[in-house]
């Protein structure tokens, strides 16, 4: 049986590096697409943004397209146009690439759950309209479009994985910014962090690749416990060595969170505490991963069971 070559776009960014190592304990060929250099992996130093990406004479049986824009929030027309150019034409000029060779057998895109649109909502499937209207959610919807169209036309298979909040070395987004306010004494749960997130640990998300890659479909893919804010700050607290967060009633956190609107509106930036982030921390967002537990034999390990995979 011949070895698995596989490409991996985004193969140096957070998420990517996982996915890397999950090829590298298969024993398969993998080839990292990204904007750096990989140490003692075969990389393709390349920007996405830019047509008429050349990949060789290589041919691919897999390909992870990871490589996108996140974790940004635009103040321009420029910036969201960012998006775009990234997570669009950067999947356009990478399919134009594939095409120039023998397609690949299997696509996996990594998408998000932010093509719903929602910021609410318990065990959201996979058949949720997707209603985003942001210009990143926006983006990953138009990618999924894409590559759609291109894997009917080139009879390749499609997987599509929507990932809610992922947790790994030296996370990103939300999960970063609570680590790093527990490590700074900072942190503390908003009207008893009872509020519970979907999240699923990076290195499983790099054990499922291969599964959903040989599958075809759209996944969720959860720890399928959700932990609550108050169940997650106080894993990590632990791990880190720091005492247990506090609590912040649903009255002082209220009138915490209208004087970060009023500061933000008097200066033009964002606060560390408004009512935005205190709405995303008072509500439930979770979502349902029952068709990769029973098309995948999806079986996850809880995030809260491993903070020693988010803070080292």
């Amino acid at each position: 049986m011949s070895t698995r070559r596989v490409l991996v776009t985004g193969g140096t960014g957070f998420l990517g590096r996982q996915i890397v190592e999950g090829c590298r304990r298969r024993g398969e060929d993998v080839t990292v697409l990204g904007l750096e250099e990989l140490p003692d992996t075969p990389t393709m130093v390349v920007d996405l943004t830019q047509p008429g990406i050349d990949l060789g004479e290589k041919s691919f049986d897999v390909v992870y397209h990871l490589a996108g824009l996140a974790h940004f929030i635009p103040k321009t027309d420029d910036d969201a146009r960012k998006f775009f150019d990234v997570n669009v034409e950067g999947t356009k000029n990478l399919l134009s690439a594939l095409s120039l060779s023998e397609p690949p057998e299997a696509i996996l895109f990594v998408s998000t759950v932010a093509v719903y649109g929602l910021e609410t909502g318990e065990m959201i499937a996979e058949d949720q309209a997707r209603q985003a209207t942001d210009p990143y959610g926006l983006s990953k919807i138009d990618a999924e479009d894409v590559l759609h169209g291109w894997a009917t036309g080139k009879n390749t298979r499609l997987s599509i994985l929507r990932l809610p909040l992922v947790a790994g070395p030296n996370p990103v987004g939300n999960l970063g910014a609570m680590v790093s306010a527990l490590k700074a004494r900072r942190y503390v749960n908003i009207a008893g962090g009872r509020a519970r997130r979907s999240m699923v640990l990076a290195r499983d998300v790099a054990d499922a690749m291969p599964l959903a890659a040989d599958h075809g479909g759209t996944y969720h893919l959860t720890d399928g416990h959700h932990p609550s804010f108050a169940e997650l700050s106080s894993s990590l607290a632990g791990r880190i060595g720091v005492r247990q967060p506090g609590n912040l009633p649903k009255l002082p956190a209220h009138m915490l969170a209208a004087a970060g609107d009023a500061l933000g509106w008097m200066t033009r930036k964002e606060m560390p505490f408004n009512s935005r982030k205190l709405g995303k921390m008072s509500a439930s967002f979770t979502f349902s991963d029952e068709a990769a537990r029973e098309q995948l034999k999806w079986s996850p390990s809880r995030v809260v069971d491993h903070p020693q995979d988010v803070v080292g």
